[in-house]
């Protein structure tokens, strides 16, 4: 089933601030007519840089990544919450009930759908599910907010 995607590398590179080799979505493939979610994918190779040493001779994906990769897929819907997307970072406030199913390997499709089930550009709050070959191997419940590039620019 080879149908275009929402939207493409190109634009995913044009919404978020993260580039190689910390952008973990390649596509978003769908998203809800009323923005209340998202799905969207990350093809794991073997040549991402973690798998040198998580773990050498058996290779997996890191949890923290998985639950990274779901974030930024949500952060791709919550920039449609925005008046002025440009001008605004959805930053990550908070990971609750993040549970690890099974891990996840290079030659993996990371499979992610994320919704909104509190939406507020103060504190969002997403409920997400990563799967592979349609089995569950990661869920999590994440908060996020929307603040001005600027405010963060000032505190570097």
């Amino acid at each position: 089933m080879n149908k275009e995607p929402v939207a493409d590398y190109a634009e995913i590179l044009d919404t978020l601030p993260h580039r190689y080799p910390f952008l973990l979505v390649d596509r978003i493939t769908a998203i809800d007519d009323d923005n209340r979610w998202i799905e969207g994918y990350k093809n794991v190779s073997f040549n991402e840089p973690f798998f040198q040493g998580h773990f050498p001779g058996d290779p997996v994906m890191p949890g923290v990544l998985i639950v990274e990769a779901m974030a930024q897929v949500g952060a791709m819907l919550l920039k449609r919450y925005v008046e002025d997307p440009q001008s605004k970072l959805i930053l990550f406030l908070g990971i609750d009930k993040v549970r690890f199913r099974k891990v996840v390997r290079p030659g993996d499709r990371l499979d992610m759908h994320m919704e909104v089930t509190r939406p507020s550009l103060k504190a969002a709050r997403l409920e997400g599910v990563a799967k592979v070959n349609g089995a569950e191997v990661a869920r999590a419940t994440l908060l996020a907010s929307a603040v001005d590039k600027e405010s963060t620019e000032d505190q570097q």
